[in-house]
């Protein structure tokens, strides 16, 4: 079943001579429980199309679809509500709340959709990143591998339609880069999670599903 379809997605920042086209009409789907890497060189419009999926930017032109629904139809107010309830975001710096701990940071989506999460699944979450020993601990407290697994179980805990990744490795030591993938591939088989993945990597993307490679704003391969 199709989760995300891209079609014919431009972006442009600004005019004249300043005008850069970041994406040029790409276009492509995913499934659910796909697990997909998007590569390519700095600049190559690997962020922007990201953003552009979650909703996190507008596009120039073209439409992004997320469980057959077209995001940019809605208005700012109606697309942050899908964002905060069917994105998860997960990013390289991992923006977590420093006087909130670990449990308080990993539910805080819930938190600001006035929701909560039974107690038998937040410790099960908590239990697959490996965090249970860590759980009342505050960010400062803990290691890089662990405050990026504490950004993880916040993007999985409102079981979001995909997750987004950028660059969730790209601070991490080659140990804990591979301990994240490894966790972002449990949550894809065990939760049958949709996730893709920005990285450089080449040795990283190759543990997905699928990967899609970025050229000067275009994809140039689909392997």
């Amino acid at each position: 079943m199709e989760i995300l379809r891209v079609e014919n997605l431009t972006k442009v920042y600004g005019k004249g001579q300043t005008k850069v086209v970041a994406l040029n009409n790409v276009s492509f789907s995913i499934e659910k429980g796909e697990f997909v890497a998007i590569v390519g060189a700095s600049g190559s419009g690997k962020s922007t199309l990201l953003h552009l999926i979650g909703g996190v930017d507008r596009p120039t032109s073209g439409k992004v679809f997320i469980d057959d629904k077209d995001i940019y139809s809605l208005n700012d107010d109606k697309l942050a509500i899908f964002r905060r309830r069917q994105v998860g975001l997960i990013y390289q710096f991992y923006n977590l709340i420093p006087i909130l701990n670990v449990e308080e940071n990993i539910t805080l989506p819930l938190d600001l959709d006035n929701r909560t999460i039974p107690k038998k699944e937040l410790n099960e979450l908590i239990s697959l990143l490996g965090l249970e020993s860590r759980k009342n601990h505050l960010p400062s407290e803990l290691s890089g591998g662990q405050q990026q697994r504490t950004s993880i179980g916040r993007a999985l805990v409102t079981r979001p339609a995909i997750i987004l990744a950028d660059e969730p490795t790209g601070n991490l030591d080659s140990k804990n880069s591979d301990e994240i993938v490894d966790l972002l591939k449990k949550s894809n088989r065990d939760y049958k999670q949709t996730i893709i993945m920005i990285t450089h990597n080449m040795e990283i993307a190759s543990k997905a599903d699928r990967i899609i490679k970025l050229e000067d704003g275009q994809v140039v391969l689909e392997d």
